[in-house]
């Protein structure tokens, strides 16, 4: 009696070969005769639109339909794969040392590629992660350097190869060493220089693009500018004025027994407020740009003091000479005869003349903002006043005298 499994193998077999031949014979055909039949395909569907757009219409339905089939199996394996390393992680990281192991020229494939297409995100990521910890990437480089000393020594031997880098190394030392010789010969501290490491210079050059691509920095500087001019030209204008209110009101606050506030620190504050009050925009200005305002007012309003106060301490000794020139010409020779007396040698009459003067009038003027070299510099021009009004007068008396004798 025959098994029926091996009666219907039989026809089934027919059958594949069967279906074999006619694939076969139908793709010999469509080789064969292709613009006939893209012809005939574009004679049918002319004559048959309707259902040529329902047919494409129901093909497209299923591709879609089978897209989604294949995403909804994919997204369930992805699913399945995660839930399977968040239970299993320990295998999964042995997996992975294991194939890197295996594959490590792969590995170092995929990473070239990788870094050749995307290598200047690789180097910024890395430049981040370096300076994220600095400690660490230096004790890094220095564990490289102990295990590499040799590497090392090829690589400089390898870049001092190049005659050009030979030799401008060769020149930057011998300038450093005439530069340190020329320091210690003139009595100077040597040359400090500050090492700044890539990380340093990165941050550097970050601030420096955000600074100078604000597309606010414009008006930024414009209102810092107006308002530091501003300011000055208020203290200039009314600071006499704000420090008899300022010292007043430290007196009453001392009067009150409340703590004591300094009177520049009220002056400024108020001045602030006014130039803030009278100008159109101050709405990009911080706190940082306030204070350099306030420190550079202070210095040019202490500058045009200074400078209002040399003025009038050389116009008062030179206005003291004119005035009482006989009593200071008189008091200078008797200093002459005194240190001729004692065998000193004399000093020239305009030099005392404007020591006397100076004498006179120092009690009088306002010298707080002078130093020392200022108010050697008063005197010095006053003298050079005294001096020509001095050769002018003897001139005049010489003319005289000649004119009297004719």
């Amino acid at each position: 009696m025959n098994d029926p499994s091996e009666e219907g193998a039989a026809p089934r077999k027919e059958l594949a070969e069967h279906t074999s031949d006619a694939a076969e014979k139908r793709r010999q055909y469509v080789a064969a005769n292709r613009d006939r039949i893209r012809e005939m395909n574009r004679l049918w569907r002319s004559e048959h639109l309707d259902r040529a757009r329902e047919l494409n219409r129901d093909s497209m339905r299923r591709a879609a339909a089978r897209r989604h089939r294949e995403a909804e199996l994919r997204a369930r394996g992805r699913e399945r794969a995660k839930r399977w390393r968040e239970e299993h992680p320990e295998r999964r990281r042995e997996y992975q040392q294991r194939w890197v192991a295996e594959n490590r020229e792969k590995v170092r494939e995929y990473y070239n590629r990788y870094y050749e297409a995307h290598r200047a995100e690789v180097n910024a990521r890395a430049a981040a992660r370096r300076d994220a910890d600095p400690e660490r990437t230096k004790q890094i480089t220095r564990q490289w350097a102990e295990r590499n000393k040799e590497r090392r020594a090829e690589l400089q031997r390898n870049r001092r190869s190049d005659p050009e880098i030979y030799q401008s190394e060769l020149e930057a030392n011998a300038a450093a060493r005439r530069l340190k010789r020329s320091l210690s010969r003139a009595g100077l501290p040597p040359k400090l220089l500050h090492v700044t490491t890539a990380a340093e210079r990165r941050a550097n050059e970050r601030e420096a693009d955000a600074y100078f691509s604000d597309p606010s920095r414009p008006e930024h500087l414009r209102q810092f500018t107006v308002f530091a001019e501003s300011l000055t030209e208020h203290m200039l204008k009314n600071g006499a004025r704000m420090n008899e209110f300022a010292e007043a009101y430290v007196e009453t606050r001392a009067r009150m027994a409340l703590p004591r506030v300094p009177v520049e620190n009220i002056v400024y504050a108020r001045a602030v407020e006014i130039v803030a009050e009278r100008m159109r925009r101050v709405d990009l200005l911080t706190s940082r740009d306030v204070a350099a305002a306030v420190r550079s007012t202070k210095a040019g309003v202490r500058r045009v003091e200074r400078q209002q106060q040399m003025n009038e301490l050389m116009k008062a000794i030179v206005v003291h000479f004119h005035q009482d020139s006989a009593r200071l010409d008189a008091q200078a020779e008797m200093e002459n005869r005194a240190r001729a007396q004692r065998g000193m040698p004399r000093v020239p009459a305009e030099s005392l003349v404007v020591q006397l003067a100076l004498q006179d009038v120092f009690e009088r003027v306002p010298t707080s903002r002078l130093t020392k070299a200022d108010a050697r510099t008063a005197v010095r021009i006053a003298g050079l006043h005294i001096a020509t009004s001095l050769e002018s007068r003897d001139v005049v008396d010489q003319s005289i005298h000649r004119r009297s004798l004719s």
